[in-house]
């Protein structure tokens, strides 16, 4: 973890957070020095190589916090006396947001399932089988020749038949027959194929329906701001528009004119793209641009250069800076 600190009249830190990167390189091409630069990003994202996305030159940082402004995804963490940049009234602020209504949400897990940052946990609680089915179950031991057809054919799982080796005092190859009614579904499968007729089902379900409450769903869920990146999965996902994302940037990303990828041999900008925004289509790479946070990680290791991204807005306030701002403005090129 690339880490510098000076002290003097105030103590100014600045730190690179790996865990965060997503290895766009924005502090690289905004850093006024030339005191930044991207590591191997393709072997660390396949995984072949340990190490940071981003490497500080001690010798040539200025500790302006520039970088660390220009990150909207907060992977530099620029400090002076202890107090994040982020919290003082004088550097830039982003306004990108990420968050889920639980008054909508309707708890299907989709959002936790497909978010590429594992950065969504949702728990729920389903009422219990017993508030949404009823009847009676009833087995003829004496009838039971313990042939095992309903054991198998029973699609809940709900009946077990305890089985014993026959020998000559006792030619007998069970015990006992039982159904697990806190299982059972009434759905009468394993009486209609009991070759004996020993087992009895009653399902009062259908008969007492309008008595039997709605299904009641709670539970809970909470997106980690530290983890998000605003890709927008969770937005696009939600079939009720519970989940609300306001990205870092607007623009878009195009492929340039008489690119040939070459697919499914490369494949490197699906590798490094932390927004699973790239697939592989009919051996060429698709970029769904509503996943996409124009972070420009792919275009930077695509060995073609066939990956365009064009900023044209971003979501920052607060640039009191003259210098500053024309940084900031170079990011939209």
């Amino acid at each position: 973890m690339p880490k510098i600190e000076r002290k003097g009249k105030e103590t100014r830190c600045l730190e690179h957070r790996n865990s965060k990167c997503l290895g766009c390189g924005i502090c690289v091409d905004i850093c006024p020095t030339n005191a930044l630069r991207t590591g191997p990003l393709l072997p660390i994202a396949r995984g072949i190589l340990q190490g940071d996305l981003v490497a500080i030159d001690n010798n040539k940082c200025c500790l302006c916090g520039l970088c660390a402004s220009a990150c909207p995804f907060d992977a530099l963490k620029f400090t002076i006396d202890g107090e994040n940049s982020r919290n003082m009234d004088m550097y830039p602020k982003w306004n990108h947001s990420s968050e889920i209504d639980e008054e909508t949400c309707i708890y299907c897990g989709k959002c936790s399932t497909a978010c590429p940052r594992d950065a969504i946990f949702m728990n729920r609680t389903l009422p219990d089988r017993k508030e949404l089915v009823s009847g009676e179950t009833e087995v003829n031991q004496d009838k039971c020749i313990f042939c095992g057809m309903c054991e198998e054919s029973c699609p809940a799982d709900a009946i077990n038949i305890e089985k014993i080796n026959p020998d000559s005092s006792n030619p007998s190859i069970g015990t006992s027959t039982k159904i697990n009614e806190s299982k059972c579904i009434y759905c009468s499968i394993c009486r209609r194929i009991c070759p004996q007729d020993a087992i009895k089902i009653v399902c009062t379900t259908c008969m007492y329906s309008d008595e039997i409450p709605d299904p009641q769903i709670s539970g809970n869920i909470v997106m980690d701001e530290e983890k998000c990146i605003n890709c927008s999965w969770c937005q696009e996902i939600c079939p009720v528009e519970a989940a609300h994302i306001t990205k870092p940037f607007s623009g878009e990303i195009f492929f340039e004119e008489e690119f040939e990828c070459k697919g499914d041999s490369c494949h490197a900008c699906a590798d490094v793209c932390s927004c699973n925004a790239i697939s592989m289509v009919d051996n060429h790479s698709y970029i769904n641009p509503q996943f996409c946070v124009l972070c420009g990680a792919c275009s930077r290791v695509c060995p073609q250069k066939g990956i365009s991204i064009k900023r044209k807005d971003l979501n920052l306030t607060n640039v009191r800076s003259k210098a500053w701002n024309a940084r900031f403005s170079s990011l939209k090129s």
